[in-house]
């Protein structure tokens, strides 16, 4: 394991770009092996849940290539074969591997995923989704066994019970080739999946609706590719940092950013009293003064996203007055107030909301990174805390965060990674 030295109390400035979304890359490097040709994706960010899907594609027989943000993956040698359960419990998107190899082959067999520990996140939609399909599931022994008749997969009406990004996702990689049309109702509307879909059409699928709550699949025979697929910037790295050009900024410029996926986190910026400059792909976020405190609840996409609830909470210290945040997506995360504490944040847990007092002078500890999300609330206050933070498990942050020490290191922040053993890396 790593962990992430820091050395705070420095105002920081500059400008840097955002890499290329997460959660698009963690489903489109899956949906990868639908297609009959060799595909290529431009800004993939340099996070470890990139090198553990190369892992698991490797098994395959699918070769991938990556350089300079550019990834190459061949599916066109791709065999079955048992997928590398270290690398499957690592991150919790593998699961994509369920809908992309039932497409593939009609069948999937995944060990049930790992990936942040943010309490429960059950699949029971994923596989009503793929019965309706037509599939056959049985859970055993910590693995799924999913397969159909010789019919294959066939277009169903699914309605999800509530609504998921991961099942949305798994049922439309199932359903791009299944024959017949399928129609996912109560769908989730993130950007990521809008990504995901125009992946798929340029390469011959027709899929409608992508962005709304009801998506329609056609299916079809084959999937071409016949273009470089350029992935979405990252929303939740664009939020994590504004909280910290918010919290500790001289003037920090942000680009490569679509502001429209920004407007439930930087209305809240706003109303916090932080003078954002908009601009059509960039957003400038000048030294702030006074802020005020606000009430944010995180909700399904267009609302406030859960991935941001931590990383903007090093912000809401700053405000004169108590924050609340309210999560109803998972209510459970809440690992970085524990840790805040060892800090001297005046943060707790009250009734499942967490509230965030001022907290005007951070102090530099040992704490830990529980999950990404966690990870980054904790850099960002070791950033604006006196003295030294270590923070360890930084290896959650690696998996999320594209490049980001190289990152902190051009706006000015004294902060490095090392060993368990002190040896830096």
């Amino acid at each position: 394991m790593k962990k992430m030295i820091i050395h705070g109390g420095k105002r920081l400035s500059g400008e840097l770009t955002i890499g290329g979304a997460k959660n698009s890359t963690v489903a489109l490097i899956p949906a990868a092996i639908l297609a009959d040709t060799p595909v290529r994706f431009d800004t993939v960010p340099h996070i470890l849940d990139v090198h553990n899907l190369k892992i698991i594609l490797e098994s395959m027989n699918v070769h991938s290539t990556f350089e300079n943000d550019v990834l190459t993956i061949d599916p066109t040698q791709i065999i079955e074969s048992e997928l590398p359960s270290r690398a499957i419990k690592s991150l919790r998107a593998s699961y994509y591997f369920m809908g992309a190899l039932l497409g593939r082959f009609n069948r999937a067999t995944v060990t049930f995923p790992g990936g942040d520990n943010i309490g429960p996140r059950p699949i029971d939609q994923h596989i009503k989704g793929f019965k309706a399909l037509g599939a056959n599931v049985v859970e055993k022994n910590d693995s799924v066994f999913i397969s159909t008749g010789t019919e294959g997969l066939h277009g169903a009406r699914i309605f999800l019970d509530v609504v998921s990004v991961g099942a949305t996702i798994n049922i439309i990689l199932a359903a791009v080739k299944a024959h017949g049309t399928t129609t996912i109702e109560n769908a989730a509307k993130e950007p990521e999946i809008i990504d995901l879909a125009t992946f798929l059409n340029n390469m011959g699928a027709k899929i409608r609706g992508a962005g709304t709550d009801v998506i329609r699949i056609e299916g079809v025979e084959s999937l071409r590719s016949r273009a470089t697929h350029t992935i979405i910037p990252d929303r939740i790295e664009t939020g994590t940092y504004l909280s910290l050009a918010a919290a500790i900024g001289d003037g920090i410029l942000l680009k490569n950013v679509i502001p429209e996926h920004m407007e439930s986190f930087t209305a809240k910026m706003l109303e916090m009293g932080v003078d954002l400059q908009i601009n059509e792909d960039s957003i400038y976020v000048p030294r702030v003064g006074e802020l005020s405190p606000v009430r944010v609840k995180t909700m399904t996409y267009p609302g406030f996203a859960t991935d941001l609830q931590q990383p903007i909470t090093p912000l809401l210290l700053h405000a004169n007055g108590n924050s609340v945040v309210i999560d109803t997506i998972y209510p459970q995360r809440t690992q970085h107030v524990a840790q805040l504490h060892k800090m001297g944040a005046d943060i707790h847990v009250q009734d499942n909301l967490i509230v965030v007092g001022h907290s005007a002078h951070l102090q530099g500890a040992h704490v830990e990174a529980g999950e990404i999300r966690s990870g980054a609330a904790l850099m960002i206050a070791g950033l604006a805390a006196s003295g030294t933070t270590e923070i360890s498990r930084a290896d959650n942050i690696l998996r999320g965060y594209d490049r980001v020490i190289d990152k902190l290191h051009t706006l000015g922040a004294d902060v490095e990674i090392a060993t368990d053993e002190q040896e830096k890396v």
